[in-house]
This record gives C-alpha cells, structure tokens and sequence, in this order.
C-alpha cells in the first residue's frame, strides 16, 4: 500500500512510496559459443535391445516348435539291407605233428607252394584262413608263413585264437 508523505510541498504533489521491489532479472544471452559441462557417461546397461532381441527369439521358438514336433504317418515300404554275398575264402589247418589239411582234405607238405601260388593269381583273391594247432611248433608255422610270404599272398587271416584268449 502508498501512503502519502506530508513534508512534501504541494505543488510537487502527493509523493507516493512504493514498497521494495526486486531488481529486474538479467536478460539472458544466447549462448551458442560457450562450453557448457556435458553429463557423464551412463553406466547402466540398456535393456531394450536385450528385451527386444529375447521377445523375437521367444516369437521364433512358439513358432518353430509345433512344426518340429508334427509327425504325419506314413506306411512307408521296408527295404531288407543288400545281402553281401560270403567272401571266397580256403582254411590251412596245421596239425601238431606238422601235418597240412587244405579246406579239410589232407595236403602234402610239397603240394602246398602250388596251391599258395593258385591262390595269390586267383583274380577273386579269396582270403586264406590259417588254424594252426596249439601244439604246433613254432617253426614249422614259421616255414608255413614264409610260404605264404614268398608266394605273395595278400590275405591272410588267423582263426581259432580265441581258445587261447583264456591264456592271457
């Protein structure tokens, strides 16, 4: 509220005394070439892409999983795997006391490097079975695998060694 000071003269008029006002506020400027301090980095991850990347993996498995489960069935033909026919194959037993059987028939001692040489210019190259006795010496069965060698067969197959598997 004015109130009316009365020491002033009259002729100036009534003087009236407004209370205390705030000084004006300082204009602002435009700042365009000052610095002005930047935040500092966030350290908090950001989980939207996270989240939009789960929702996508998630929208593709509720889609992929009900066709990978689906079976139609079918009555669908059998067929038997081929029958490999049995490979040609002829057995050399050597008896304990040195005697030779070739695919059971006795053979000779001297007619086995013929036989040997049939066997390794045969174009089927059947595969010959060795069954030497348990009491069978060494070196008889040494000069048998020398014939074998030399003769130039190319296979060459041991049978009856699981009798001895119990020994070891």
């Amino acid at each position: 509220m004015a109130h009316i000071d009365p020491a002033t003269p009259a002729l100036a008029g009534p003087v009236l005394h407004l209370p205390d006002r705030s000084p004006p506020p300082k204009r602002r400027r435009f700042r365009l070439f000052q610095k002005v301090a930047e935040p500092g980095p966030v350290t908090d991850i950001n989980t939207t892409p996270l989240i939009d990347v789960m929702l996508v993996l998630l929208i593709m498995f509720i889609i992929t999983i009900p066709v990978a489960t689906h079976e139609v069935p079918l009555d669908l033909p059998q067929v038997a795997p081929p029958q490999e026919p049995p490979r040609p194959f002829h057995q050399l037993d050597i008896a304990a006391d040195g005697s030779l059987a070739w695919n059971g028939a006795a053979l000779p001692a001297d007619q086995l490097q013929g036989r040997l040489l049939q066997l390794a210019a045969d174009p089927a190259t059947p595969e010959l079975r060795l069954n030497p006795d348990g009491e069978t010496l060494y070196g008889w069965l040494d000069q048998i695998l020398a014939q074998i060698r030399v003769a130039g067969v190319g296979r060459l197959g041991f049978i009856g060694n699981e009798r001895y598997a119990a020994a070891f």
